[in-house]
């Protein structure tokens, strides 16, 4: 759709009849999964279950270790239209940055972007019970990861992709910000510099010069070795000439001039020279 795929490793996890199946179609079909089963269990009274899942500092420090990851499967019946939303722009979205980065790197962002979030707000429990369910942070931090790599996309209304994720950030922000969710909101930046981040050490989008000042004062300088200077060695000519070339005349003489070497060659023309020079 936006770009082509510029990795090898995107290659499909599986084949439905002649339709590929990516990491990203898994993903919108797990979640979509999640969704229909959390709307069965509200139907019949027993969506109490839901809540082993969601994320809950206090039982994540009882053990509760698979809250870690499970919250954002956790989708309520109430907000279906927002998670059918949600899901399409993981799809488009999300299929393109599989795309540019490569399935195993695709893999390792969304690892990234899962457990980020529940492992801030685990050490944020020490002060505070926290909790969290969905996955509207992780899957808007995915659009920003696209926004990275196409900036310059023009998308609604003809504005360019990193203008759409600017203001759509500053929307939930303020949004978070007014109803005091500090949790909510620490989460939602965490994981837009999370994408912005991993994007962006992988050398992919425009160049930005301050991003550039960063990565050049971590990196190792080079090392540099001191040549000495070699000074150039003086041929010392021989005072007498007919010294110098009469093994060459013998050689001539006996195997022909071809049999000369290249230094024999210079000996032998100047030689000539310094005889011409001294012809009145």
């Amino acid at each position: 759709m936006f770009g082509v795929a510029t990795h090898d490793d995107y290659q499909p996890v599986t084949w439905v009849g002649r339709y590929p199946v990516h990491v990203t179609t898994l993903l919108v079909g797990a979640h979509s999964l999640a969704a229909i089963l959390a709307c069965f269990l509200s139907a019949f009274g027993i969506s109490g279950i839901l809540g082993r899942f969601m994320f809950d500092s206090a039982a994540v420090w009882s053990g509760a270790l698979w809250q870690l990851a499970t919250y954002a499967f956790v989708h309520s019946p109430s907000g279906l239209l927002w998670f059918a939303i949600e899901m399409y722009m993981l799809f488009m979205f999300g299929r393109e940055v599989e795309r540019f980065i490569g399935r195993r790197a695709f893999i390792a962002l969304y690892l990234l972007l899962l457990l980020a979030p529940t492992l801030l707000l685990t050490a944020w429990g020490f002060s505070e019970r926290t909790g969290l369910a969905g996955s509207s942070a992780l899957h808007f931090a995915v659009f920003v990861a696209f926004a990275t790599i196409y900036p310059r996309l023009e998308m609604f209304l003809r504005v360019m992709a990193k203008w759409v994720a600017l203001v759509l950030g500053a929307i939930l922000t303020l949004q978070l910000f007014a109803a005091h969710a500090w949790p909510d909101l620490a989460v939602l930046w965490l994981s837009v510099a999370a994408a912005f981040v991993f994007i962006r050490m992988r050398g992919i989008g425009p160049q930005l010069d301050w991003w550039t000042g960063i990565k050049e004062k971590f990196q190792p300088k080079p090392k540099f070795q001191v040549v000495p200077r070699t000074t150039p060695r003086r041929v010392i000519e021989p005072e007498n000439v007919y010294e110098s070339i009469d093994p060459l005349l013998d050689k001539i003489s006996r195997s022909g001039i071809n049999s000369l070497t290249a230094s024999e060659r210079r000996t032998l023309d100047r030689a000539r020279n310094q005889l011409l020079k001294k012809t009145p």
